[in-house]
């Protein structure tokens, strides 16, 4: 079955180009994994420290392998000195 995720993250706004450094980043290195369909980056208009992620992985499984890779690891050790909160990630199937 595939996972359609959309993760929503926050920066702080004196990190938001290191962070964006390291989104982008992740999208070079994750669209070349087998199990990802999908995998973009957004910015929020209002909001630039608003970023959101929207991805469609082929199962399970691929998303877990994804979540071990060197980095994804990477962007964790930025999540309680660099962002305003926690990623809020959404998980959902297609209906």
């Amino acid at each position: 079955m595939k996972i359609y995720l959309t993760a929503v993250i926050k920066a702080k706004e004196e990190y938001r180009e290191e962070v964006l450094e390291t989104l982008q980043n992740m999208v070079r290195e994750t669209i070349q994994e087998e199990a990802n369909e999908q995998y973009t980056l957004h910015q929020g208009i209002e909001d630039h420290n608003q970023f959101i992620f929207y991805e469609i992985w082929k199962s399970e499984e691929g998303l877990a392998k994804h979540n071990e890779q060197p980095y994804i690891k990477a962007f964790g050790d930025l999540i309680n000195e660099k962002l305003q909160e926690q990623p809020q990630i959404y998980l959902t199937q297609l209906i």
